[in-house]
Formats: structure tokens, sequence, C-alpha cells
């Protein structure tokens, strides 16, 4: 099924619930940059947890999310942002992709091992003024808590947060999460019943599999909920490097380094962090960025 996202509150009980499907967004960040199953499953989950956050946006805002972790895949990374007004586009890495560990002991991807120790790093971008950085120390290591205790205590908003990738060494097989925001002045009643059902509520990968899509994610959750104000959008890859931008950055390196590129090699190559596309620079095209 196509990755789509969907949102939608109860205004009557307070609760904003969003779900989403990514499959293919996993399998095109786990094709780029060869990613092993363990690697997939992280980056796959802090790319979903993004998508899911990114909701929220509006205009050209954009929310970067960085985990670093003294475990053995380093740091994993994830943007998302609006693309018009129908889809949000969103984009992750990993620093050491091939990164694969034993199955923890039930039996599912290791990726608290795969992190260890560390911090969350959520960057807020908007249109006008200083960026918001928020950092906090990891809660477990597997990405859908720690998104949730972030949201509890720098920005004061209970939630809950599941998310899922089901990989092999083959691709993807499914990928999805769900993200429950209680807004302040809830029912009280209500946001019990969030409580027991997010409890109660199977994996998202096995509801995947099972022929669940985004809707069906969100009352999986949701319950009888009355929700309303649904809105849906598609999720995509996408990446916002750009030629300009590398060339901006290799300014950045400074005219002594510039000329010894251009005096030591043909060509200088560029790649990019996220989509892993290539740029490649003559000596010649160093010399006019001098």
């Amino acid at each position: 099924m196509p990755d789509l996202l969907i949102s939608a509150a109860s205004p009557n009980a307070g609760i904003v619930i969003v779900a989403a499907i990514t499959t293919e967004l996993v399998a095109e960040i786990r094709t780029r940059h060869d990613l092993s199953p363990t690697a997939t499953a992280a980056t796959g989950r802090l790319a979903t947890g993004a998508s899911l956050l990114g909701a929220g946006l509006k205009g050209s805002e954009r929310l970067s999310l960085q985990i670093n972790g003294d475990g053995p895949i380093g740091s994993i990374g994830a943007d998302t942002w609006l693309i018009g007004e129908d889809a949000v586009g969103a984009r992750g890495y990993a620093r050491n992709p091939h990164v694969d560990i034993p199955l923890n002991a039930r039996g599912k991807f290791d990726v608290a091992a795969a992190i260890g120790a560390g911090s969350l790093h959520v960057v807020k971008s908007y249109d006008v003024g200083q960026p918001y950085v928020g950092v906090v120390p990891l809660y477990s290591g597997e990405i859908a808590e720690d998104l949730a205790a972030y949201l509890g205590q720098s920005e004061q908003i209970p939630s809950v947060v599941a998310l899922g990738v089901l990989a092999n060494p083959d691709g993807v097989r499914a990928a999805g999460g769900v993200l429950a925001q209680v807004l302040p002045g809830a029912d009280e009643r209500a946001i019990a019943t969030l409580e027991r059902r997010a409890l109660a509520m199977p994996p998202v990968t096995t509801l995947i599999s099972q022929g669940a899509d985004a809707h069906a994610l969100l009352h999986a959750l949701a319950g009888d909920l009355d929700l309303r104000s649904h809105r849906t959008i598609d999720v995509r890859f996408a990446c916002l490097c750009t030629r300009d931008k590398v060339e901006a950055a290799l300014i950045g390196m400074g005219a002594a380094e510039l000329r010894r590129l251009a005096s030591e090699l043909p060509e200088t190559e560029a790649t990019c962090e996220f989509c892993k596309k290539l740029y490649v620079f003559t000596s010649g095209e160093i010399e006019e960025l001098i």
C-alpha cells in the first residue's frame, strides 16, 4: 500500500492522533544507504517518527531529529518538512549503516543496543526567527519511547508513540507508526481509555502485515473516540540538497583548502549525507569557487 499519513483530532476529548504508513520511505532510505536490517530498523523508526511530527509543520518549517549514542551505530538522523499542501517529505541516515547485532530477548531488532546511551536532539526551523533546539537524554534507545519522553519533558505534551519497522536482508516488509498527543484540559476518562488501548494494541508492524492502512492504525489506538478534522497527506522520500548548497559548503572550507584540491585532484567529489547523490567538480570549477 502507498505511504500515507492521516491526522485527526477529538475536540471533546482533547486528543490529537497521527498515523502513517512509511514502508516505501524506509525502503528507499535502506536502499540509498545500504543499511543492515538493524540499522534499517533504527533509521526507519526515527524517519517515521519525524514524519508523524511533521504533520504539525506549517509553511517552510522544518524538523530535524538526531540521536547521538555510544553504541556501534554511532548516530542516526532524520529530517521532515512539508512539500506543498499534499505531502510531507522525509529523509534519514545512519553514521554506521552496516551495523548488525543479534536480536534481543524478545526476538526483535535490538535498536537500543545499537544506539547505546546518549541524547536526542530536536531542531525546529521556522519561517522567521531563530530555530528551536531541544536536547534530552535518551530514555531507552528504542526511539518511540525517547520521542514520547521528549514531548512530555520539553514540550509538556503527554504523548503515546508507537513505531515499527519489519525488515530482513532482502528489504523492508512493513513500516509505520502512530502518535497520540494529549492537549491541555483533556478529558481524564478519554486519557485513561487511550492508555488502555495503547497497552493492548498489537505491534504496528503486525497490524500493517495484516493489511492495516494508516486509517486502521489511527483507529487501532483511538478506539471509539469521536475523531474529526481528518487530514490526509502523502509521505515521500525527498532531499533538500542542491549543487548550490554543496558549492557553499566547499567555499566554507577556505581558499587554501580549495587551492590544494584544485592542484592535487582533477575532480573533487562530494556526496550528500542523506540521499547519497554525488556531486562532481572539476579542478577548474574549484578554482572558480576560489
